[in-house]
């Protein structure tokens, strides 16, 4: 295969969150651009088509410290280093912050923030070693700004824009590339998901009627019809365009919203962004 080529026109990539929606289209189109791509998620059964296009396939749980040992092995021992590492894999836990249970709220954090963290730590030897490298960290417009009732999925992703700002300047004096993805509204199972988790969390109650119209907003971008969404190939173009360039940009701003939501943030005041996101939720 063409990612098996040492040369510096082709490299090694890992793709966590593999197993659909924006994972899926980025390890494909990685793959598509000549790369070796692994493509890793816990549902390996749902990576067929990858497997078939010659993604090669790992099972990866970024909550298990004996998986992702066990993947970051593979690859070094298969290809012999990691050029490119695209932490991809999250979720969105929607719920009231008095509604939502600790519990709940540290497997978002596991899994959003320390998941990536525990990659990174174990791909960034390899990438010092040969002084060269890309991290990509998929974060979200909800990076930057936040929606009612998903207080601790915006906790995350906020932590995965101030991880990836320390990173960048921590490993410039080894020619790493730090690169953070905010995509807008995309049209995945993200929301559907979501959705799902805030109607089990909040919809009865005090935040019941808030949970309802926030819950309509979320499963509706899951729609295979959706307006106002972009499709994952949208980031995952953008995603190849960062991992081949020399000097990648320090973030980029995709799909449906995002570009012109943060710049909202910025410059409105808090309750007047706070009504424009009501209405945007239908609340």
């Amino acid at each position: 295969m063409k990612g098996n080529d040492m040369s510096g026109n082709t490299k090694i990539a890992l793709v966590t969150g593999a197993s659909s929606g924006i994972g899926a289209d980025t390890a494909l189109r990685l793959r598509e651009a000549g790369h070796t791509v692994y493509g890793a998620a816990r549902r390996i059964e749902r990576m067929t088509a990858l497997r078939d296009a010659g993604v090669r396939v790992l099972s990866l749980d970024v909550t298990d410290e004996d998986s992702i040992r066990k993947a970051i092995d593979t690859i070094i021992h298969e290809s012999g280093r990691i050029d490119v590492l695209v932490n991809n894999a999250g979720y969105g836990s929607y719920g009231s912050l008095e509604d939502v249970p600790l519990a709940e709220a540290r497997a978002q954090i596991e899994v959003n923030v320390f998941g990536l963290a525990h990659l990174t730590q174990l791909v960034l030897p390899h990438m010092r070693a040969r002084r060269s490298g890309t991290i990509i960290n998929i974060s979200s417009m909800g990076g930057k700004l936040v929606t009612p009732l998903g207080g601790w999925y915006h906790a995350s992703k906020y932590a995965v824009e101030a991880l990836s700002d320390a990173l960048r300047m921590e490993t410039k004096q080894f020619g790493i590339n730090v690169v953070v993805v905010e995509p807008g509204s995309i049209r995945t199972e993200w929301g559907a998901i979501a959705a799902e988790t805030l109607k089990e969390t909040s919809s009865k109650g005090a935040y019941a009627n808030l949970a309802e119209g926030v819950a309509t907003t979320l499963a509706a971008s899951s729609q295979p019809d959706a307006k106002m969404t972009s499709a994952p190939s949208v980031i995952g173009k953008t995603i190849v365009k960062a991992a081949g360039a020399r000097r990648p940009r320090t973030r980029y701003r995709v799909g449906f919203g995002a570009a012109p939501m943060m710049s909202l943030r910025r410059l409105l005041p808090d309750r007047a962004f706070d009504f424009v996101i009501r209405r945007a939720f239908g609340i």
